[in-house]
């Protein structure tokens, strides 16, 4: 007997949503610490990109192939060990108590669960199994005809307006459609989220920035604060 179809549909941004930081500006930082990147120069880069990101006018094309470009043209293995040691040293401990029991609230309601992040592919995939969410909708790595990723971004990055166009394509995959489900929340904390946080039925400013926390006072939005 196939179990009942989830009435409740409920996505996650992740960065300064689920975690305290940004997992791609961490992942950059990390990087130089492990001596894969320049020090001083590459980390006023990688600040420089978060700062746009932060404004609302980040060039996501050019800060994949940067990001990327210290660790695609490694051997696989030697970039899946940084990424293991990059979870276990830094992304580990900020994953809180509460950002769990959230999930895991949700999780025990019976709702279809996914993470919708900006962040890439590769640095969110461990982190998504940590908090024990079952699909990750991130930005998507193009790779050439040997598997390696050539710096650029395949398809529509799941970013700003993006989101909605990625989380419907995903679940068109699973044979479903928002109007499926009765209720769709969405927890965010960024002003780049304003599209999907605007579609859906119930939206969650999550640890807002001071611009999204004045968006939600104005609309009557519910904020939460989940690293108080």
């Amino acid at each position: 007997m196939n179990a009942p179809a989830p009435q409740a549909l409920t996505l996650f941004d992740l960065d300064g949503t689920l975690i305290p930081n940004d997992s791609d500006h961490a992942f950059g930082s990390f990087m130089v610490q492990i001596g894969w990147a320049d020090g001083a120069e590459w980390l006023a880069r990688n600040d420089e990109f978060y700062a746009q990101y932060q404004a609302g006018c980040l060039d996501l094309n050019a800060y994949i192939e940067f990001a990327t470009s210290v660790w695609r043209r490694r051997p696989v293995a030697e970039a899946l060990a940084a990424r293991e040691r990059f979870m276990a040293e830094v992304m580990a401990p900020l994953i809180g108590d509460n950002a769990r029991a959230l999930v895991q609230r949700h999780a025990d309601a019976g709702d279809l669960l996914a993470i919708v992040t900006a962040t890439n592919e590769f640095v969110t995939a461990p982190i998504a199994a940590a908090f024990g969410v079952p699909h990750l909708i991130a930005v998507r790595l193009e790779r050439d005809g040997q598997g390696l990723c050539t710096g650029r971004i395949d398809g529509v990055p799941s970013f700003q307006a993006g989101k909605i166009e990625r989380v419907q394509q995903w679940l068109a995959g699973l044979g479903r459609q928002w109007q499926d489900f009765e209720r769709v929340n969405f927890y965010s904390d960024s002003i780049n989220d304003l599209p999907l946080l605007e579609l859906v039925s119930h939206p969650v400013a999550t640890n807002p920035t001071p611009a999204l926390a004045d968006i939600a006072s104005t609309r009557g939005w519910p904020q939460l604060n989940l690293f108080a």
